[in-house]
């Protein structure tokens, strides 16, 4: 009984929005939205939140993987000629994430080569938590946002039944209808937000990587420059 009244209600809201459909001008994504009521809120701003976060860490990330070719280069002269202020002073004037590291890294000359890796290290890992700052949000809500429209799925389906049960054996399509806009239109809401979200997160994990594989190289090339004799 139950599936022939389902059935009954999905061919009378097909027949409807064709009939509409041909009658006048299609829906669009605004007034979609609309009907899909406040869970659509929700995801509108998760997906404001992501998409802001995303611009911001995208910049700062390819601000950080922007190197000068000679900067190395510079920095392997001045410790071979024993000028360390210099190295310092180009160093300190980088603001990056290597040169933030070889800058802690030439601070501690004269120490053990290990305890200098070590800070070099340290250095690193800190900028690269950094420069991760926000991504995770971007990660959260690329898990959430399918769950929300699932929500609001079920809670459209239940106000449909609900209806239901109220108009008893007079079954009035009209009932029903903002029911069953939530339920399908929030789910396709969800599934929006969460791929995009996890698109954008994809994007800024493989930019964190290449930094990661970039500060581990530069690491290994200045303790290189140490081991060197001057």
């Amino acid at each position: 009984m139950l599936t022939h009244i389902l059935l009954q209600i999905t061919q009378t809201a097909v027949e409807t929005a064709n009939a509409t459909a041909a009658t006048t001008e299609k829906m669009n994504i605004f007034e979609l939205a609309v009907k899909g009521g406040w869970i659509m809120i929700v995801l509108g701003v998760l997906l404001f939140v992501a998409v802001y976060l995303f611009v911001e860490r995208y910049l700062a990330l390819n601000k950080a993987f922007k190197e000068d070719q000679s900067f190395m280069t510079s920095i392997k002269n001045f410790i071979h000629k024993g000028d360390v202020p210099s190295a310092r002073n180009l160093t300190s004037s980088n603001n990056s994430p290597i040169g933030k590291m070889l800058d802690k890294g030439l601070s501690r000359l004269g120490r053990p080569l290990n305890d200098i890796n070590m800070a070099v290290e340290n250095v690193g890992k800190l900028e690269v938590a950094r420069l991760e700052n926000g991504i995770s949000i971007i990660g959260t809500i690329a898990g959430i946002a399918p769950s929300l429209g699932f929500l609001g799925t079920v809670t459209g389906m239940v106000r449909a039944f609900f209806d239901m049960s109220k108009a008893g054996n007079n079954i009035d399509i009209t009932l029903l209808s903002g029911g069953i806009y939530e339920a399908m239109i929030t789910t396709v809401g969800g599934l929006i937000v969460g791929i995009i979200a996890n698109f954008m997160y994809s994007i800024l994990v493989g930019r964190i990587n290449k930094i990661i594989t970039l500060l581990e190289a530069r690491t290994m090339e200045f303790m290189d420059i140490l081991h060197e004799p001057a």
